[in-house]
């Protein structure tokens, strides 16, 4: 198990009010660096590599322009790589394997974490589903199926939104669905290579401009069949992500986090000290970490949660200041707390040396601490 308190890379950071200690990496290969977008994993299970953000002011912004860098605990090294700029929030590191994926353009893209490799494309949507139009999404976020065979896609591109699957061996692309607004942050099941989790989301309209509201959220689609809500009613909840059972899904509402059966809809709501905004929860389910803030825009002040579900008390594992200017508006700098390396880290962005830093802070003291 790597030791973040010996690491030469990482400087020891303690919360004012808490006294907890975060590790923050310090050895920087970019102006930005940051923790990757919470649903996607960044880290091998064996805690070797860690895969983050980069960002070079004012170049880019949270929609394409981003590359990434890559922490080497065994090496002691950290290298940025400058061919990787991705789209969205797309990246998503193998956790055995410790290759990273990406989209740009039409394509999904992977390398290894050795500097030495080069990257390789991994699948194309094909032109006669393109046909000659901008990409502007491949997928929100790219998830893999449970057999490990596909990545889902969630394309925007002129007037369509276009749901499918792409092969991991370069095979044809298969269509899904055609929305005629935005729906994204589309989710292969974690059990079920036939299930998609996605979202509704606010709708701007390529042509008027105008901004057309989300009336109901959370959705699931099953290959060769229509799409249909999570819930019996239309509702309005924001980021979702599966549970690791594929038997249920978690969305954020207020200060609670839901976790939704989505076979009997039945409902179980976890409260928050604060205003929650993203989660997520060990894979065993007695651990959550959460992000909060009081008024949301981009850049605004944020703080980093972490619950102990066995024993039901919370601890505030450090506060975010607000982060003006381009810096804090331009590349989605909200901390995006995630559990990794099998539950022993949970790795997020932090503020509070007033620059954009990635974070770790190891999940045995934050037990320690609400036991």
């Amino acid at each position: 198990m790597i030791d973040l308190a010996k690491s030469k890379l990482f400087s020891p950071w303690t919360d004012p009010a808490t006294g907890v200690t975060v590790y923050l990496l310090t050895q920087k290969v970019a102006p930005v660096q940051e923790a990757f977008y919470f649903v996607n994993n960044s880290m091998t299970a064996d805690g070797r590599h860690l895969w983050f953000y980069c960002a070079f002011p004012p170049s880019g912004s949270q929609s394409y322009g981003r590359t990434l860098g890559v922490v080497d605990f065994e090496q002691q090294s950290v290298h940025h790589f400058p061919e990787t700029q991705f789209q969205s929030a797309s990246p998503l590191a193998d956790e055995e394997s410790g290759e990273v994926y990406w989209t740009s353009g039409p394509s999904i893209w992977k390398r290894p974490a050795d500097p030495a490799a080069e990257a390789k494309c991994v699948n194309v949507l094909p032109q006669e589903i393109v046909k000659n139009r901008q990409i502007y999404r491949l997928a929100t976020h790219l998830t893999r199926s449970a057999d490990g065979k596909e990545f889902f896609v969630d394309a925007a591109f002129g007037l369509q939104w276009v749901f499918g699957s792409l092969p991991v061996d370069g095979g044809d692309f298969q269509l899904w669905h055609r929305f005629d607004r935005n729906y994204n942050h589309a989710q292969f099941s974690p059990t079920d290579p036939d299930l998609v989790l996605f979202a509704e989301e606010n709708h701007p309209d390529p042509i008027t401009g105008l901004t057309f509201r989300i009336e109901n959220r959370m959705w699931l689609i099953r290959r060769g069949e229509a799409p249909r809500p999570v819930f019996d009613t239309p509702t309005r909840v924001t980021h979702e992500w599966w549970n690791v059972d594929g038997k249920h899904v978690w969305c954020v509402w207020g200060n609670e986090t839901w976790r939704t059966n989505i076979e009997t809809r039945e409902v179980e709501k976890v409260a928050w000290p604060a205003h929650c905004w993203h989660a997520h929860v060990s894979r065993d389910g007695n651990y959550m970490v959460s992000d909060s803030n009081e008024r949301f825009y981009r850049g605004c002040p944020s703080s980093v949660y972490f619950l102990n579900r066995r024993t039901g008390k919370h601890v505030q594992i450090l506060s975010n200041p607000e982060m003006k200017g381009i810096v804090g508006s331009q590349y989605h700098i909200d901390p995006h707390p995630r559990f990794c390396a099998s539950d022993k880290f949970v790795v997020f962005t932090a503020a509070v040396r007033g620059e954009v830093d990635l974070a770790v802070a190891k999940v045995e003291d934050l037990i320690d601490r609400t036991t």
